[in-house]
C-alpha cells in the first residue's frame, strides 16, 4: 500500500466560500473564440452574474438540493448556469452538448438516461443547443423542462461542506456513465491535494481546452482556478479538435505554467500542428504538461518532447497523473520537474503515473487499484446497488489494473477490457498500440476485444482506416510485437467505433455492436441531416 500522508485542509470549507475570495482577486477567465479573439470574465464579474443566475433559479422552481443538467458549451453562459445552481443551493450537473451529429440517436440515449439517473428537474440550454436536445429531454421528461437560464435578484443560498456539490458523470467506458455525487468537502480536498504540487504563486496561469462536463476540466482547471485564485484561459474543446495549434499559441501568448490534456492531445498536435502554425511561439513558461484521463503512451511523450523542443518546451516539464471521477479527480501526480519515467511490462511499456497525493491511500490486490480518501465520492446519486459495490470500507475499487513499484503507481488497463486468450490475461492496449504507424490505420481509432468461440476467446481487432490499411499487414504487425495472431480484424470507416463523452473506446459496448450487427459508421453530417434533426427534436418537445 502506498500513502500520500496527512490530507491537507482546503483554503476554503465551500465553494461559495471560494467564489466570495475569488471575487476579490483580480484574477478571472478568458474566453477565445475561432478567430482567437479574447472575452474577458473577471471572477468579481462571474460571482456577481451567478448570484442573479441563482436568484433566476429560484423563479423558475428551483429549490435547494434540486438537480439542474446543464448542457451548453464552454463560455459565460456555463459559469451563469453552473455556479448560479451552486449559488442556489441546487447541484449542477454538467453533461455534454451533442458534438458528435452523425451519432444523434446514441446521443439521446445516453442523455435521457442521464438526466433520469440525476433526477434533474429542470435542463439547462441555450437556443443553438436546445433545437436539438428535443428528442432526449421528452424521453426524460424533467418536472421544468428544457429552458434557457433567467437572470433575477441576487440570491446567495447557505451551504455547508457536506452538502452535495455536484454531480458528475463517470465517463462510461465499461458499463453506462453513473452518477458520482460530490460533496463540497470531496471537491475542495481534492483541489488543496493538487495545489500541493502545483505551485500557487502569483505567476501561476492556465490555458485549458478541456470539457466542462468533465473532472479533468470542471476541477482541475476551473475550480482551481477559482480556489486559487488566478488566470485561466479557456478554449472551446471543439475549436481544439479542429485546430490543435491554438492550444500551443495561447499557452505561449498567455505564458502559462500549466496545461493539462489526455494523451491523444498531445499525439493530435504532432500528426496536425505545422511549423508555420507554430511562428513565434515559445513553449519555455509551461513547466507543468500533466497527462492523464487516459492511457500515457511514452513513445507520443518523447516525440512531442522531442517535435517542440526547438520552441522552447522542456521534457520534464512532462507528468503523467492518475484519477478518475469517484475520487473527484486526482488520485496520483508524477513529481514535478522529473519528467516521465517508464518500464517494461510484457510487450508494452508502462509509464509511471506517480504517488498518491496528501490524503490519499492506494492499494492494489490481485491487480486492481483501490483508493482511499477525504475526496472519494459520497455515493453514486440514487444507486445504491452500485454504490455498496464500489465503495467497500471506505475503499473505493477503480476498476483499473496496475501494479506499484519503487513507491509509484503503474496502471495497465481496465478490468472489464481484459482479453483472455488461452488462460492468459492481456490488456487490449498490448494490440492496439502495436498498430502505431502501419499504413491506412488511424491513430488511437483501434480496439482489442475477445471474441467468444467453442475453442474459448478469441482475439479480435476492430480498426477504423483508410483505404490504404490491409488486413493481412495488421494480422502481420500484431503477432510481430505480441506473439499472438488475431484472429479477426475488422476494417472500419472513420468514427465507426463508440466512444465515451471525453473520446475514450467503448469496447464492450463495440463488442456488443459488433455481435448485434449494430456496428456502422455515423450518419453523414450534411445541412439536411442537421435540418432533420433539428425538426425531429421541435416535433418531440411539441409533443411532449
Amino acid at each position: 500500500m502506498l500513502t500520500g500522508g496527512p490530507a491537507v485542509a482546503p483554503r476554503h470549507q465551500t465553494l461559495h466560500a471560494a467564489l466570495e475570495h475569488a471575487a476579490r482577486s483580480r484574477w478571472g477567465l478568458t474566453f477565445l473564440d475561432a478567430q482567437e479573439r479574447e472575452t474577458p470574465l473577471s471572477f468579481a464579474e462571474l460571482y456577481e452574474r451567478a448570484q442573479r443566475a441563482a436568484g433566476g433559479l429560484r423563479e423558475q422552481g428551483i429549490a435547494p438540493g434540486d438537480r439542474v443538467a446543464i448542457v451548453l458549451p464552454t463560455g459565460p453562459d456555463f459559469m451563469d448556469a453552473f455556479f448560479g445552481a451552486v449559488l442556489a443551493g441546487a447541484v449542477p450537473v454538467p453533461l455534454y452538448p451533442p458534438l458528435r451529429l452523425g451519432r444523434m440517436d446514441e446521443f439521446h440515449r445516453r442523455t435521457a438516461r442521464m438526466i433520469r439517473a440525476c433526477g434533474a428537474r429542470l435542463v439547462l440550454s441555450d437556443a443553438r443547443i436546445s433545437r436539438l436536445l428535443g428528442v432526449a429531454v421528452a424521453e426524460a421528461r424533467p418536472p421544468l423542462g428544457l429552458r434557457r437560464l433567467q437572470h433575477a435578484r441576487p440570491l446567495v443560498s447557505p451551504a455547508a461542506p457536506d452538502d452535495l456539490l455536484l454531480i458528475q458523470f463517470s465517463s462510461g467506458t465499461t458499463v453506462d456513465p453513473k452518477p458520482v455525487a460530490l460533496t463540497h468537502a470531496n471537491v475542495l480536498a481534492n483541489v488543496a491535494a493538487i495545489e500541493t504540487i502545483v505551485p500557487t504563486d502569483d505567476a501561476q496561469a492556465g490555458v485549458s481546452w478541456l470539457p466542462l462536463y468533465h473532472d479533468m476540466g470542471l476541477i482541475g482547471c476551473l475550480l482551481c482556478a477559482v480556489d486559487r485564485p488566478g488566470p485561466l484561459t479557456l478554449i472551446p474543446p471543439e475549436l481544439f479538435l479542429a485546430r490543435p495549434a491554438i492550444w500551443l499559441r495561447a499557452i505561449s501568448r498567455k505564458r502559462a505554467t500549466i496545461s493539462v490534456a489526455p494523451n491523444f492531445a498531445y499525439g493530435l498536435c504532432l500528426r496536425r500542428v505545422r511549423d508555420r502554425d507554430l511562428e513565434g511561439v515559445d513553449l519555455s513558461s509551461w513547466r507543468f504538461a500533466l497527462n492523464g484521463a487516459e492511457p500515457v503512451a511514452p513513445a507520443v511523450l518523447r516525440r512531442f518532447s522531442d517535435r517542440f523542443a526547438s520552441y522552447g518546451f522542456d521534457a520534464r516539464a512532462l507528468m503523467p497523473v492518475y484519477g478518475l471521477s469517484e475520487a473527484s479527480l486526482a488520485v496520483t501526480f508524477t513529481p514535478s520537474g522529473r519528467g516521465p519515467r517508464t518500464v517494461a511490462h510484457g510487450a508494452r511499456e508502462l509509464a509511471s503515473v506517480g504517488a498518491p497525493l496528501p490524503g490519499i491511500d492506494l492499494d492494489v490486490r490481485e491487480g486492481r487499484i483501490f483508493v482511499r480518501g477525504p475526496s472519494v465520492m459520497r455515493e453514486y446519486f440514487g444507486n445504491r446497488a452500485a454504490t455498496d459495490a464500489t465503495l467497500r470500507e471506505g475503499w473505493l475499487d477503480t476498476g483499473d489494473l496496475g501494479f506499484l513499484q519503487d513507491g509509484e503507481l503503474f496502471v495497465s488497463g481496465r478490468a472489464k477490457d481484459v482479453v483472455i486468450l488461452r488462460g492468459s490475461n492481456h490488456s487490449p492496449q498490448e494490440f492496439e498500440e502495436a498498430l502505431d504507424g502501419v499504413a491506412g490505420v488511424r491513430p488511437g481509432c483501434a480496439a482489442a476485444v475477445g471474441i467468444p468461440t467453442a475453442e474459448g476467446e478469441q482475439l479480435a481487432l476492430l480498426v477504423e482506416a483508410d483505404d490504404a490499411a490491409d488486413a493481412e499487414q495488421i494480422r502481420a504487425r500484431v503477432t510481430e510485437r505480441t506473439g499472438i495472431r488475431p484472429h479477426e480484424v475488422h476494417l472500419l470507416a472513420p468514427g465507426t467505433l463508440p466512444r465515451t463523452s471525453s473520446g475514450k473506446l467503448r469496447r464492450g459496448e463495440a463488442l456488443r455492436q459488433l455481435q448485434s450487427g449494430e456496428l456502422r459508421p455515423p450518419d453523414p453530417v450534411t445541412l439536411l441531416h442537421v435540418a432533420k434533426e433539428t425538426a425531429r427534436s421541435l416535433l418531440a418537445r411539441l409533443q411532449w
